[in-house]
């Protein structure tokens, strides 16, 4: 368990720097001049002063080889220094760190509605007996997986506050700001939830293990929950720490649409000045929570089942 847990650790540090690495060459080997970019800032009409652009250069070091420029970048990485915001002059690991806590918290309460949802709804597909109505709602994740994020979001702002007039449509003060946004998160992963640990359950269904729970006089509601739906789960559980990294890029999509406060209003600040080390940071932090979900999934699994352990 030890070796399995340090090759774990040891791919997940490889593919965080590969993701900064190619993050960072991909930003500054566009066509286009970067540090000109970032000098104009938000008004890229009007072209930049060549002494001027010259003096930028030189305040933040981007008259330096691209590669001494890398290898500082990566070395204050390593320190916990992202750089500075050039639009704010304030430093990134800060600015980060003030905004990542309602996004973690609106991507972590989004998971659990979305698990428990899609949880239930498998369930309910694997156990209604009648044909018609099963087929009609199996058809309800394939929907919901079809409908992008932002549309949910879109169409709850539409009916549920507009229309309706029952939550707040914008803001990020008190518990009900935050229904909204947690639904436009959670319906989609609970879609994709659904989706496969019904297929799951379908296939664990005909197993031989639950003919002989059955046949043993165990009812068929215990043998379909305590043991079909149990060993069901492994796929399910794989898919959701999947989701649980993209989910958090797609709360800040989300805390765009509804106006919260968050990763998502600095990411947006950032792209309309131009403020290439805040979109490298927004980047970093994305990629470090969707490799750290995944490692600790990838941990978890000799947990939920030995045989993992001792497999080749």
């Amino acid at each position: 368990m030890t070796g399995y847990a340090l090759r774990r650790v040891g791919q997940a540090i490889l593919v965080l720097w590969a993701a900064y690495t190619l993050t960072f060459f991909a930003v500054f080997l566009l066509p286009s001049d970067a540090a000109e970019i970032m000098a104009a800032g938000s008004d890229s009409t009007n072209s930049v002063d060549p002494a001027t652009l010259a003096e930028f250069r030189a305040r933040y070091g981007l008259d330096q080889p691209l590669h001494l420029q890398y290898l500082r970048a990566l070395g204050g990485v390593f320190r916990g220094d992202l750089g500075t915001s050039i639009h704010t002059g304030r430093p990134v690991a800060r600015m980060l760190g003030e905004a990542i806590g309602p996004t973690v918290t609106l991507a972590a309460l989004g998971m659990l509605v979305g698990v428990l949802l899609g949880a239930a709804l498998a369930v309910a597909i694997t156990l209604v007996p009648r044909r018609g109505p099963r087929h009609l709602l199996a058809t309800v994740p394939a929907v919901g997986i079809s409908v992008p994020t932002f549309c949910v979001g879109l169409v709850l702002l539409q009916v549920v506050s507009f229309q309706w007039g029952l939550l707040p449509a914008f803001g990020s003060s008190g518990f009900e700001s935050l229904v909204l946004p947690v639904l436009a998160l959670s319906l989609p992963v609970a879609a994709l939830i659904a989706q496969l640990l019904s297929k799951s359950i379908e296939a664990e269904r005909s197993a031989e293990y639950a003919d002989i729970a059955l046949a043993k006089g165990l009812s068929r509601l215990r043998v379909h929950l305590a043991h079909v739906v149990r060993n069901a789960l492994l796929p399910a559980f794989t898919m959701a720490g999947l989701l649980a990294g993209e989910l958090f890029g797609g709360s800040i999509v989300v805390e765009t649409v509804f106006s919260r406060a968050g990763l998502g209003r600095v990411a947006l600040s950032a792209v309309q000045a131009r403020d290439l080390p805040v979109i490298l940071g927004v980047v970093t932090v994305g990629a470090c929570v969707f490799i750290v979900v995944n490692l600790a999934v990838d941990l978890l699994y000799p947990l939920l089942d030995p045989r993992i352990a001792v497999a080749r």
